[in-house]
């Protein structure tokens, strides 16, 4: 089992005492760990145009200009006595990115996993590299990176070994954390020098250029594709040692929660603290001032803070206080109302953005049009840790510890609150407990390093409850999503059009113009891969009256429920089978051509370029096929029983899901099994991938039968999970089978974390159809029939 190294960080406690991996601290690696007989190996992580295995980036990557890989970012060090220490920068709530990637540069280097150490990484992102865990991209953009750090480590022992030996360097080779001397044929002589003994030498050498690198064969690999690593936090986790966000002490610490409005923009006019003063435990009440400029990014919302020797002493104090809040615009906020306006907005043209072939005339000449509206709820990510953050700020420094997924963000925007250098802000990374989007936002963080500094040194723990999580987040986006499809007298579809409203992000980061930007409409909108002569798709306008939000898998949530719920219902309508009609939707084996099918210029790929990660429809059909055949597709059920198809790409991955639904006699909706395929391109962690694939089958159930956040007076409805539901032990998936494609080494890596949640809802809907002839549209859908 892989072992944490134990270090503390300078001028800070160790956090917690369960916390059994540390971060790194500002004196680096070198210095706190190693001394100076150590091997530190530093790579410049940048993001990667293509991940061939076998030779070096053709574009960007991490060839510098002198050829040598530069730039200490990640470090891997090995000391006296052969252990490995990795230093690993992404943060983990779940997906194992801190096993997976280090597994990654310990395979290449052959090293032995027992012997591998790990380090968190701090926020810096100049030093370590992009550090936000987001996107499904930690696996997509750092897989060859690790790779070539690995590769480059190990040319250096062998190098190194060679010179002990007075050999060739083609004469030594690394295995087994040892580097062992082979004879002119190429046999073993018996003769081997641990990694400790070589480390000293090594680092006297030069970085090897990327040109000379040499890379594992699948076949050579120990690690990667083997399915046999648990994510190293998995026994802390199950028996609850695992140290997070809310586990941290430090010496003085006092609680606080804060008081914040209830409609966004809303300010304190007002307030009286008298009976929370008399509350036993409470030491004190602060205001803090909230980001009320437009945009508000992640600033803080404002609110009353109040500071208690207990975090219920706080929640009680807040309890007492009395507030008297400003009137908002955004007051007038009420879902119901908005979900009505955007509908007829969709019922008019809109912006296009994309326009192939004739839509027009495709329509005109139509024989039938099939139409439907397709509604979502806003939703809110609820991970099962509330947000929490603990800030220590005095003479001019600032540390934090956070569950956060975006640590040097959250960095330079607390130096800037504080009005101090980011170089005196050090953001530490604790596990997370789950994140789906939201902990990739700092106001939190910047709330409890306001309060630490009006406490005038004292560091504090500010809790968010599971109330404050609920009704103070950056949502997910409510949505309308009209489909019309065009028929003709032969029964095949002529014309696609598309038209989504929904509040955007963008609203996060700039004026709104209620219209949505690249990203979003990249997400199974414009990029409608289907073989269909004319698709026009248009965007309305909707502004946000709430904080719009990264979720997991964002707009493709309500983009694949709409686009795989409506080839359903023209394939009945048809009298075609479900399954069948989506492969022919698809059509030929081809590279979808962006320009001759009329996609925008800005179109986005999911920040990858699109002659590297194409929209393929043979991987898209061939997950497809996998799915259908593994789950029984056609085979008889029982009455009141169905199956339910749908496949969407998302995050350069390729995902079809089979859910199979049984309906009680009272009509609750029961999922006994799911059958799902998934093409990632090149993939290092199978258990991961797997357990990621069954999360999505989970939060997917949760997103179409019970999550939703609805607005009334602009004040969220919903406040805990009794009211905002997710799925529970009584009811959720019995069976979920994952079925990975295996794909060519030099197929490039595609994401995991989000690619599997899309599809989920719109398969449920086909099922229930399947089985009932009941057709529902709406998100959430509830979790039993009338």
């Amino acid at each position: 089992m892989l072992q944490y190294l134990e270090t503390e960080a300078e001028a800070a406690p160790t956090p917690t005492a369960n916390a059994d991996i540390t971060n790194v601290s500002r004196r680096g690696v070198l210095g706190g760990l190693l001394g100076a007989t150590g091997l530190v190996l530093a790579v410049r992580l940048t993001p990667a145009n293509a991940r061939e295995a076998l030779k070096p980036y053709p574009t960007g990557g991490l060839k510098m200009p002198n050829g040598v890989i530069s730039d200490p970012h990640v470090f891997i060090a090995i000391s006296p006595g052969g252990d490995v220490t990795i230093v690993t920068h992404r943060s983990e709530m779940g997906t194992g990115i801190r096993t997976s990637l280090p597994m990654v540069v310990a395979d290449e280097m052959c090293a032995d996993w027992s012997r591998v150490h790990l380090v968190q990484a701090p926020g810096d992102e100049p030093k370590y590299g992009n550090q936000d865990t987001d996107g499904s991209r930690s696996m997509r953009h750092f897989i060859q990176p690790m790779r070539q750090c690995g590769a480059a480590m190990r040319q250096m022992l062998e190098t190194a070994a060679a010179a002990k030996w007075g050999v060739d360097v083609s004469l030594c080779r690394a295995r087994d954390h040892t580097v062992m001397l082979l004879d002119k044929d190429k046999k073993e002589t018996g003769k081997r020098l641990a990694f400790g003994e070589l480390a000293e030498a090594a680092m006297a050498l030069p970085v090897p250029a990327v040109e000379t690198l040499l890379y594992k064969s699948p076949d050579e690999f120990t690690l990667m594709g083997k399915g046999e690593v648990r994510i190293v936090d998995l026994h802390d986790i199950t028996v609850g040692k695992a140290g997070y966000g809310a586990d941290v002490r430090l010496p003085g610490m006092k609680y606080a929660v804060v008081a914040r409005p209830s409609v966004l923009g809303s300010k304190v006019k007002s307030y009286d603290a008298a009976a929370t003063l008399k509350i036993p435990g409470v030491h004190s009440v602060h205001e803090i001032e909230g980001v009320f400029t437009v945009p508000r990014k992640f600033g803080q919302l404002g609110g009353i803070a109040i500071v208690a020797d207990t975090t219920y002493a706080a929640i009680q104090g807040r309890d007492a206080l009395t507030i008297d809040w400003d009137a908002s615009p955004n007051a007038s906020y009420d879902t119901d109302a908005f979900t009505a306006e955007m509908s007829a907005t969709a019922a008019k043209p809109g912006k296009i953005l994309r326009n192939q072939g004739d839509p027009d005339a495709a329509f005109t000449k139509a024989k039938d049009v099939v139409t439907a509206e397709y509604h979502g709820q806003h939703m809110v990510q609820a991970p099962m840790e509330p947000l929490v953050a603990v800030a220590h700020v005095v003479d001019g420094k600032a540390e934090i510890w956070a569950s956060v997924q975006s640590p040097y963000g959250a960095r330079k925007d607390i130096a800037e609150a504080l009005k101090i250098p980011v170089e005196n802000v050090t953001v530490h990374v604790t596990l997370l407990g789950g994140g789906f989007g939201r902990k990739s936002k700092w106001d939190f963080m910047l709330e409890a390093a306001l309060l630490s500094q009006k406490l005038g040194g004292t560091p504090v723990l500010l809790q968010w409850t599971r109330e404050d999580d609920i009704q103070h987040s950056f949502y997910h986006t409510t949505s309308v999503e009209r489909i019309e499809v065009a028929v003709d007298d032969q029964n095949k579809v002529t014309g696609w059009r598309h038209r989504t409203v929904s509040p955007s992000i963008v609203s996060t980061f700039k004026k709104d113009d209620g219209y949505q930007f690249p990203i979003e409409y990249g997400m199974g909108f414009v990029d409608v891969p289907f073989d269909i002569a004319n698709i026009r798709c248009e965007n309305g306008q909707a502004m946000a009256h709430t904080r719009i939000g990264w979720f997991r898998s964002v707009s493709n949530i309500q983009r694949a429920f709409a686009v795989q719920s409506a080839v359903c219902e023209v394939a009945h309508k048809l009298g075609r089978d479900p399954k069948d009609f989506l492969i022919e939707l698809i059509g030929s084996d081809r590279n979808i051509d962006p320009k001759t099918s009329g996609f925008p210029d800005d179109f986005w790929n999911y920040g990858e370029p699109y002659e590297e990660f194409p929209i393929n429809t043979a991987r898209l059909k061939n997950v497809i096929r996998v799915a259908a055949e593994n789950a029984g597709w056609g085979k008889t059920l029982p009455a009141r029983q169905g199956m339910g198809i749908a496949a969407h790409r998302a995050f350069a991955s390729y995902v079809a899901s089979v859910v199979h639904v049984a309906i009680d006699d009272d009509g609750t909706i029961r999922v006994p099994h799911v059958t799902s395929a998934i093409d990632c391109g090149f993939h290092v962690n199978p258990e991961r991938i797997r357990s990621q694939m069954e999360g999505a089958a989970v939060m997917g159930m949760s997103n179409a039968l019970y999550s939703g956040i609805t607005f009334k007076k602009g004040a969220v409805e919903q406040s805990n999970y009794f009211d905002y539901n997710v799925t529970r032990m009584s009811n959720f998936p019995q069976k979920v089978d994952v079925h990975i494609i295996e794909t060519p080494e030099t197929t490039h890596a595609g994401g995991v974390g989000e690619p599997g949640v899309p599809p989920f809802a719109p398969a449920l809907a086909n099922a229930i159809f399947a089985a009932t002839g009941k057709r529902l549209r709406n998100l959430p859908m509830g979790d039993k029939l009338a």
